[in-house]
């Protein structure tokens, strides 16, 4: 039995060697296998990606190789490319120079030789003398007869800034015409308004009755004239329709209009037709009293007395302000409005004199609406300024340097340039600290020393910011709203606004004013009245 288990037992031994051996075989042989196939794989894949490699080589020599050939100076390749840019160029010339056959001449001969060009390319090879000469030939023909033209680029930028000066210069005299016209407009007096005057005038003289009943209103009204409790309001204006717009305005927004009192200042020619305009119709000013009165009567108002009127006077300002002769031309003709040579531009300077017994006043230019009850600012402290006027120094150009003239040393030492401009048109003029101040004696002094108009060019507005610097109280920019005679101005705040100002040249009693804003001051003028009617006035 033992020996029988121990035959068996090598037996099983025996067994178990024999098919250890089978499997390291069979293992060897996948293994020596799947090497192989690994061996055969990468040999394939290099010989089928050789001759790709090859062609792609290929095609990247043939490429430097026609580059080359563009780059080579021997090359005709690049000789016909060259006189294809430079043909390019004459086109242009020959378009501007208006010579049209010539232009269509080189197009045509460009196409010839792109055409020769893309051969070359198409072909592989090269051009050669035989295939390129005739075409660089009639090319270079070409080519010299728009340099015979004098088609080369030193004559074309002489040509061009030549061109260029010359429609400068057009420019400069279209644009010079334009506001020479434009001022023209703004200046004339429309027929209607000429029309209405003479009716006036001739109403004024042959009617007794009408010069009575002015006469019998300004003795019942007499002491309001200097009554410091009530408001005063002073308009220096020769346009009649102007005028009345301001004093209807200002009696229909009024909360107490029998307390506003105005004093109109006229000149010779129209003091008839405010008094016969005013008499005619006092009894729609809801009790406003209304004094006309003209400077030719004021006794003081001299040559002696008053250094502007001198000069207004003086023949080199006349020249001046109507032809601009005497300065090359050089100042813009808005600048030379002869309306500055009129005595009502600058009587707002001598309120005191006009009116001695007045402590208080309110100025207005004759093209602003009163918007709205005005008798607060009778109530506002100026904190001992002569002067209250709304600021306009939100932009840059409204301040003094945009007025005066800062070369000079006069300006340069008694003025800051970034000081803040304000506003003619309304204005609140304490006249006791006017006087106590002697501001009329400022102006004097600022008017004298700009005899040849070197401090400032033009205007009340430049002599009122030297006289009234540091004498001037901001005012709540809602009482005066500028800007309806030549911008556009926000709806809210002209809603807002008290005085309503057409400052510009678009005044709305004129065609060339602005329709959007006419309404607001056309709702004062009474077209129903006969003279309105019959001098056209619509």
């Amino acid at each position: 039995m033992n020996r029988r288990r121990g035959l068996d037992f090598r037996r099983a031994g025996g067994r178990r060697k024999i098919s250890n051996v089978v499997w390291w075989v069979l293992s060897a042989i996948v293994i020596t296998l799947f090497i192989l196939i690994l061996s055969k794989a990468t040999q394939i894949e290099p010989r089928a990606s050789i001759p790709e490699r090859r062609y792609r080589h290929e095609k990247l020599v043939e490429g430097m190789n026609m580059t080359e050939e563009m780059l080579s100076p021997t090359s005709f390749a690049r000789q016909v490319n060259d006189q294809i840019a430079l043909a390019k160029a004459f086109v242009v010339i020959a378009k501007e120079s208006k010579n049209l056959q010539f232009a269509w001449d080189l197009s045509a001969q460009i196409r010839n030789s792109q055409l020769l060009l893309s051969t070359a390319a198409a072909s592989r090879r090269p051009l050669t003398v035989l295939d390129s000469e005739p075409t660089i030939r009639d090319m270079a023909v070409l080519l010299f007869q728009a340099q015979q033209l004098h088609y080369d680029s030193a004559t074309m930028i002489m040509r061009l800034k030549a061109t260029i000066q010359s429609f400068e210069a057009q420019m400069s005299s279209v644009t010079e015409k334009s506001a020479k016209y434009a001022q023209i407009a703004a200046e004339e007096v429309p027929k209607s308004l000429y029309c209405l005057g003479v009716r006036l005038t001739t109403e004024w003289f042959q009617n007794s009755e009408l010069q009575g009943k002015l006469v019998e209103r300004s003795h019942a009204v007499a002491s309001k004239l200097t009554d410091n409790s009530l408001y005063h309001f002073c308009v220096f204006s020769d346009n009649i329709v102007a005028t009345s717009v301001v004093v209807n305005s200002t009696a229909l927004n009024s909360k107490a209009p029998e307390k506003v009192v105005f004093h109109l200042v006229t000149n010779e020619i129209n003091y008839a037709v405010m008094k016969s305009w005013f008499a005619m119709n006092m009894d729609n000013l809801r009790g406003v009293t209304v004094e006309v009165q003209k400077f030719e009567d004021f006794k003081w108002l001299n040559a002696s007395y008053v250094p502007v009127l001198k000069q207004l006077q003086d023949s080199d300002t006349q020249s001046y302000y109507f032809s601009g002769h005497n300065d090359g031309g050089r100042t813009p003709i808005k600048f030379r409005n002869p309306k500055y040579l009129s005595m009502l531009n600058h009587l707002r300077f001598y309120i005191p004199e006009v009116f001695p017994a007045l402590k208080k006043m309110v100025f207005l230019d004759d093209d602003v609406v009163v918007h709205k009850d005005l008798s607060a600012l009778f109530s506002i402290d100026l904190n001992r300024n002569v002067n209250g006027a709304v600021e306009t120094c939100m932009e840059t150009f409204h301040r003094y340097h945009k007025y005066l003239n800062y070369s000079h040393p006069l300006i340069r030492s008694h003025f800051d340039p970034d000081a803040c401009g304000w506003a003619f048109g309304m204005n609140v003029f304490d006249l006791v600290e006017w006087r106590k101040r002697n501001v009329t004696g400022i102006y004097h002094y600022w008017q004298e020393k700009n005899v040849d108009r070197t401090l400032w060019k033009l205007g009340t507005l430049p002599p009122g910011l030297l006289t009234f610097y540091g004498l001037t109280e901001a005012l709540e920019p809602s009482w005066h709203v500028l800007g309806l005679g030549y911008a556009n101005v926000d709806a809210r705040v002209i809603d807002k606004g008290a005085v309503l100002h057409f400052n510009g040249n678009l005044k709305p009693w004129l065609k060339i004013g602005m329709e959007k804003y006419k309404p607001l001051w056309e709702k004062y003028v009474d077209y129903s009245h006969p003279f309105m009617q019959q001098c056209n006035f619509h």
